[in-house]
């Protein structure tokens, strides 16, 4: 890639949110405010690990991910976090000249990553992704449930077009970052499909940098032989191990956001500032339970105020005008109850 590329592909980095200000509650990212019950004794017993290289096949990690999403261990490709295995997704399915299905607005790291390949993304409505042909395309990928929209597609839909990219010879790349928190189940082991999950969202352990790839086939042993080498730590692989297997807190977590974020739904939606993004009725998305809500303020004006009038109260919202096609929202998170207050208090939102 020639210098001029690289510094465009540099500056058209987009800010994804999060806050290390101690003195704010942090509504920016999508992050669990809460963590598996053991994850610092297991972080600490798992010290000593990081004295020597971790085992190359890391099979309690494979084994805990296959357990997680209903596949087969050897499905399984370890990465240091989902966009770790969305790299290595692209990396082994994208040649300089393809061209990629991206939707929009979606996760801004898609087109990015088919940038640093030589590919071409090609912006598609996300709610007519499952429509478009997959032979026009090397690759295409989909964001289930979608963020910041919040949104989840229809399963027989999505395992349908699933079946149609395997038809075509075209991979189908699916980011799962936030089905854990719903009870959907993984497209995983499905063939021509790749899974990329992460550990970030459901267990709040953004700085852990854990997370895998799932394939089968031919595909699978392109991920495994295009993955770093101890690629994921060795405490990281614990702690991820550890997290997988803890069912209550999934459970736990699960319920909470369910009844939070109806509750901010209503009162948001009660609030004539407001206009809750909800999928269209009758079409291939659902709504789906998931730790954020997108909201649109009507205006950029008014965008700016809502995030000024947050950040004056101490709390900080996601300005979602940073997502392709998106020009008057902000995205919040769905965090504990009595944060969830505060939000409400800050934005002066009735209950």
């Amino acid at each position: 890639m020639d210098p001029a590329s690289v510094a465009r592909l540099a500056d058209s980095r987009v800010h994804h949110g999060s806050s290390d200000d101690p003195d704010v509650v942090d509504f920016s990212a999508n992050v669990n405010p809460s963590v598996p019950e053991g994850v610092r004794d297991v972080y600490e017993d798992a010290f000593g690990d990081a004295r020597s290289y971790p085992p190359e096949e890391y099979p309690d990690f494979r084994a805990g991910a296959a357990d997680y999403v209903d596949c087969d261990p050897r499905q399984v490709v370890p990465t240091a976090g989902g966009l770790a295995a969305i790299r290595l997704a692209v990396a082994v399915t994208v040649a300089p000249g393809d061209r990629v299905a991206v939707p929009a607005p979606s996760f801004g790291e898609y087109a990015l990553e088919v940038e640093l390949q030589g590919g071409e993304p090609v912006h598609v409505p996300h709610d007519e992704l499952l429509d478009c042909d997959p032979g026009a395309y090397a690759l295409v990928f989909c964001c289930n449930p979608n963020n910041p929209t919040g949104d989840a597609y229809e399963g027989t839909s999505l395992r349908s077009f699933a079946d149609r990219c395997r038809e075509a010879g075209t991979a189908l790349l699916v980011d799962e970052a936030f089905l854990g928190f719903t009870d959907r189940p993984s497209l995983a082991g499905r063939e021509s499909v790749v899974v990329a999950r992460s550990l970030t969202k459901l267990f709040g352990l953004p700085g852990l940098r854990a997370g895998f790839a799932v394939a089968t086939g031919d595909l699978r042993d392109r991920l495994d032989a295009a993955a770093v080498t101890w690629g994921l730590g060795g405490p990281a692989a614990a702690v991820g191990a550890h997290c997988m297997g803890d069912e209550a807190f999934v459970a736990e977590t699960r319920e909470r956001v369910a009844v939070e974020r109806e509750r901010l739904q209503a009162a948001f939606g009660d609030d004539d500032r407001f206009e809750v993004v909800d999928p269209p009725a009758g079409g291939p998305l659902e709504s789906a339970t998931v730790p954020f809500l997108l909201l649109d303020c009507g205006s950029t004006d008014r965008t700016e105020r809502v995030l000024a009038t947050a950040r004056e109260q101490g709390v900080v919202l996601r300005d979602a005008r940073s997502f392709r096609g998106l020009n008057s929202h902000v995205r919040v998170a769905v965090r504990l109850p009595g944060e969830n207050d505060r939000l409400l208090e800050a934005l002066d939102v009735r209950v």
